[in-house]
């Protein structure tokens, strides 16, 4: 079985990821959520770094919540883009492997088969997170990330609504970087943040649940006819009622 494409982290503006710094760490607790009784079991969450005397990987480890936060953004995923009976329950396994490479992070299926998840995190990355940034944006990373194992992504869905959908659940999570704001800018399907406040609009102006529905109407494939079905509108008319209110926002 061809394991899915990989899916991204975007790379903040203004950031450059050096081989080395020794940078510290701080932590905080995140509570789990507690989620209904007939949601699928959480897939085991296995961890591997490959150099743990890396600043990278110490400040990771410094997380002291980590078990339950993972946990807590599988939660998350489910209860945003998911009913108890359509989240799924075929992903077995999700590794998260902290390593020195390009970017900031990545999720594929492993070499075994698709129902076994990885997420590849740059600890050269994370060690030059700013301190007081260090566990929003690492946290942040890794809901976004996981959202791309359970995510519906069907035959032809934009690559920037993959992306904006991940982005959306890491909005409505709370770990928002400074860097984010919403734009008129671009296109509805750009991607990332941009894709994700779009997101986040839709489903406060049409209601609570309307991107869970389109999430789950992309199991099998992506018809954009889905916008008119969950809205009454198409999705470029949606676009243009957004912009219009961001432009005012921006204005007061």
């Amino acid at each position: 079985m061809t394991a899915a494409p990989a899916t991204s982290t975007a790379l903040p503006p203004g950031v450059v990821i050096p081989h080395n710094e020794n940078t510290n760490n701080q932590g905080n607790q995140a509570p789990i959520p507690v989620p209904q009784p007939d949601w699928p079991a959480i897939p085991k969450l296995l961890l591997s770094i490959e150099d743990m005397a890396c600043p990278g990987a110490v400040r990771f480890m410094n997380l002291q919540d980590s078990p339950a936060f993972l946990q807590s953004c599988v939660v998350t995923i489910f209860e945003l883009l998911f009913t108890s009976k359509s989240a799924p329950r075929n992903v077995r396994s999700i590794k998260l492997i902290l390593r020195p490479m390009d970017g900031v992070a990545y999720t594929t299926g492993s070499r075994l088969d698709n129902d076994h998840k990885e997420i590849h995190f740059n600890t050269n990355y994370i060690a030059v997170i700013s301190p007081e940034r260090i566990v929003s944006e690492i946290k942040g990373v890794i809901l976004h990330e996981l959202v791309h194992c359970f995510q519906c992504s069907g035959q032809g869905c934009p690559g920037g609504l993959i992306e904006g959908m991940a982005d959306y659940v890491r909005l409505r999570g709370g770990f928002v970087p400074p860097h984010w704001k919403r734009s008129s800018d671009g296109k509805w399907d750009s991607g990332y943040e941009r894709t994700g406040y779009f997101l986040d609009w839709v489903d406060t102006k049409y209601g609570s649940g309307t991107i869970r529905k389109l999430n789950e109407s992309m199991e099998e494939e992506y018809h954009e006819s889905i916008w008119e079905t969950l809205t009454g509108h198409s999705v470029d008319h949606l676009w243009k009622t957004y912009c219009k209110d961001v432009d005012v926002w921006g204005n007061e």
